[in-house]
C-alpha cells in the first residue's frame, strides 16, 4: 500500500509541478518579450501627463490589446493589482516536494551511488540541500557586488562556478541524481531571485505610492535584471528537468562536461531569442548553441561495447537478469518502493526477456544506466555476457 501512495503522489505531484513550471516561464517569456517590443506611446500627450515609458499593441484571440509600461509609476494605483509571484512559488514547492518524494525518500535507489561515492543516506541529502541553499548564496553575493554591475563578467564567473558546480555533483551522486540536482540548484536560484528580490521592490514601489512618495527607481532595475537572468536559467533548467528520462546524458563519461555543454547551449539559444524580440537578429548565438548540441551528439556517439571471450548463453543471461534485474522489473516487484515495474516493463519470464533484450542491452550494456544507481551491483563481466549474448541473435 505504502508503494501504491506513493505512485500517486508521484503522479500528481508530477503534474501539478509541470502546469505550475508552465504558468512560470510562460509569465517570464511573455514579460522579457514584452519588455523588448515597448515602442514610444502612440498618443504623446497621454504618455507625458501619465508618465507613459512605452507600449505594445497586439492582437490575440479576436481581440485588440495595448500594454503599457510606465516609467516608474502610474499617478495612481489601479485595484484590483495583479502580482506575478505564486507561478514562481508554487512551481519551486512542487519542485521540492517532487525530489524529496523521489530522491530523498529513496535516496538509496535515485541519488546515492556507492560506484561514484559512498554517501550515506542522510550525507547525500544534506549535501543536496548545501548546493540549493549555496547557490543562491554566491549568485545572490555576486548579484550585489560590484561584479553585479558588469554583466559580462557576471556571466563569465557564474558559468565557471556553474562548471564547478556540475563537477562536484557528478563526483557526488548517481548521474540522473547530480542533473536534477543542478536544474534544482538554478531553479531554487530563479525562485530565490523572486522571493527575495523582485517581490520586496515591488512591495517597496506600491508602498511608496500608497505614502505619496515618488518610488526609488533602483528596485525596478535590480528586479529588471534579476528578470533577465531568470529567463537566461529557463532552458537550462527544463533540459535537466527531462534529462532523468535520457541515460545517454546523466550516465555519460564526463558528464559534468556533458551538462556544462548543454546548459550553455539553452543559453546561447535563448539569447537569440532575446535580442531577436529587440529587433537584433544574432545569428551567432543560434550557432553557438547548435554547434554544442552538435558536439554533445558527436561526444555520446555509441563506439560499440567489449564482448566476453566465447559468447554467453540464455541460461546465463536469465541468471544475471534475475538476479540483477528482476527485483524491480517483475509483475510483482520485492523490491522495497515499486508498486509495478518501472515503465511496466517485466523480466520475470523467458519470453519477457527475449522480447525487451532490445531495451535491456540499450539500458544495461550501452548506457550502463541499469540497474539504477548498480543497486543490485551488476558487474562488468555480466554486462559483457548479456552484450555477446545479444549480438549472438538472442537465442
Amino acid at each position: 500500500m505504502e508503494a501504491y501512495v506513493l505512485e500517486w503522489l508521484n503522479a500528481l505531484g508530477r503534474a501539478f509541478h509541470v502546469i505550475a513550471g508552465i504558468a512560470w516561464i510562460g509569465a517570464s517569456f511573455y514579460f522579457i518579450w514584452l519588455d523588448s517590443h515597448l515602442r514610444s506611446p502612440r498618443y504623446a500627450d497621454e504618455a507625458e501627463r501619465l508618465g507613459i515609458g512605452g507600449e505594445v499593441w497586439a492582437l490575440h484571440g479576436g481581440g485588440f490589446y495595448r500594454a503599457q509600461k510606465f516609467t516608474v509609476a502610474p499617478p495612481e494605483l489601479p485595484e484590483p493589482l495583479h502580482w506575478f509571484k505564486w507561478e514562481a512559488y508554487s512551481t519551486w514547492l512542487s519542485g521540492m516536494f517532487m525530489l524529496a518524494l523521489v530522491y530523498y525518500v529513496s535516496a538509496e535507489v535515485y541519488l546515492v551511488d556507492r560506484s561514484v561515492a559512498e554517501l550515506s543516506k542522510p550525507v547525500s541529502i544534506g549535501a543536496g540541500l548545501a548546493f540549493l541553499a549555496g547557490g543562491w548564496i554566491v549568485y545572490d553575493l555576486l548579484c550585489r557586488s560590484p561584479l553585479g554591475k558588469r554583466e559580462p563578467w557576471l556571466a563569465a564567473v557564474m558559468l565557471a562556478l556553474c562548471a564547478a558546480a556540475a563537477y562536484a555533483l557528478t563526483h557526488l551522486f548517481s548521474g540522473r541524481g547530480a542533473w536534477i540536482h543542478f536544474g534544482a540548484m538554478l531553479g531554487t536560484i530563479m525562485a530565490a531571485n523572486v522571493f527575495f528580490v523582485i517581490m520586496p521592490g515591488q512591495r517597496e514601489m506600491v508602498k511608496a505610492k500608497v505614502e505619496g512618495r515618488v518610488p526609488d527607481p533602483v528596485h525596478g532595475a535590480r528586479g529588471k535584471q534579476r528578470s533577465v537572468h531568470n529567463t537566461y536559467f529557463t532552458l537550462p533548467v527544463l533540459f535537466t528537468m527531462i534529462s532523468n528520462h535520457y541515460a545517454m546524458f546523466t550516465n555519460a563519461a564526463n558528464g559534468w562536461l556533458v551538462l556544462v555543454a548543454v546548459s550553455l547551449a539553452g543559453v546561447f539559444i535563448r539569447l537569440f531569442f532575446t535580442f531577436r524580440h529587440r529587433g537584433a537578429l544574432k545569428p551567432s548565438f543560434w550557432a553557438i548553441g547548435i554547434a554544442l548540441l552538435a558536439a554533445v551528439f558527436v561526444a555520446l556517439m555509441p563506439r560499440g561495447a567489449g564482448t566476453a571471450a566465447g559468447g554467453a548463453t540464455f541460461a546465463e543471461v536469465k541468471a544475471i537478469v534475475a538476479l540483477r534485474c528482476a527485483g524491480c522489473h517483475a509483475e510483482k516487484p520485492t523490491y522495497p518502493g515499486f508498486a509495478a515495474a518501472p515503465k511496466n516493463i517485466a523480466l520475470d519470464t523467458d519470453a519477457r526477456i527475449v522480447a525487451q533484450a532490445p531495451l535491456v542491452h540499450q539500458q544495461a550494456v550501452v548506457l550502463k544506466a541499469m540497474p539504477i544507481g548498480n543497486l543490485t551491483q551488476m558487474t562488468d563481466d555480466e554486462r559483457a555476457k548479456v552484450d555477446a549474448w545479444f549480438r549472438s541473435g538472442i537465442r
